[in-house]
């Protein structure tokens, strides 16, 4: 028997006892050393998590499910490029579906950003106060409005929207899924917070229940 059938029998053999159990690193090595049930766990555990972010950034379903298929067979064939030591499997996968939505929405001209991508943005005063953007929002939109409203976003602004106020990452995982300086999101955030203020702070009254503001986090 060669090393290789060895390693995978003992990986089979190990996944059995341990599901649930082993970190995304352990799977990653699992699955590139050729094991079809690391890669199934590692696919449920994590497609979902890819999926919501494509389609907070494309607004397409169908593009959605092409680039979750498309991080995983990446993650196959080129696996080996990940470094744990500058960020979690998780982040890498993101990074990946990331360039992967940029493409598709380049490619097919999906949206069109907002007018508006001035440096000097200032955020209310009234905003300084608020802990959390889209519960702010939330008081007076409906669910619909945030999610066309974050799509209009320029992708450099979109992007960070969606992992640290919809994904709810920290800065820093954030900076590591766009390959960035973490002082780069938190400036990117605090425009694309006054661009979504700007857009739909005047546009209604009324107000959003806590599952509203829940769906608002997981919508398209």
């Amino acid at each position: 028997m060669s090393s290789r059938t060895e390693l995978l029998v003992a990986a089979g053999i190990f996944l059995m006892t341990s599901k649930g159990q082993l970190s995304d690193n352990e799977l990653l090595k699992l699955t590139l050393a050729g094991s079809e049930e690391a890669l199934s766990i590692l696919y449920r555990r994590r497609q979902h998590n890819i999926y919501q972010f494509a389609l907070q950034m494309s607004g397409s379903p169908a593009i959605s499910e092409d680039v979750t298929q498309e991080v995983f067979m990446v993650l196959i064939r080129h696996g080996e490029t990940f470094d744990e030591t500058r960020g979690s499997l998780n982040s890498f996968m993101l990074g990946i579906a990331r360039n992967l939505v940029r493409r598709r929405i380049s490619r097919e001209q999906f949206y069109v950003p907002l007018d508006n991508e001035r440096d000097d943005l200032t955020i209310p005063d009234g905003y300084q106060r608020s802990r959390n953007l889209i519960e702010e929002l939330a008081r007076d939109e409906t669910v619909e409005l945030v999610r066309k409203a974050v799509l209009s976003l320029p992708a450099r602004y979109r992007e960070v929207v969606v992992l640290c106020d919809l994904q709810e990452m920290s800065y820093s995982e954030a900076a590591s899924v766009l390959n960035c300086a973490v002082g780069t999101v938190r400036s990117r955030l605090h425009r694309a917070r006054t661009l979504l203020w700007e857009k739909l702070r005047p546009a209604g009254e009324g107000s959003m229940t806590e599952a509203a503001l829940r769906s608002a986090r997981c919508v398209a």
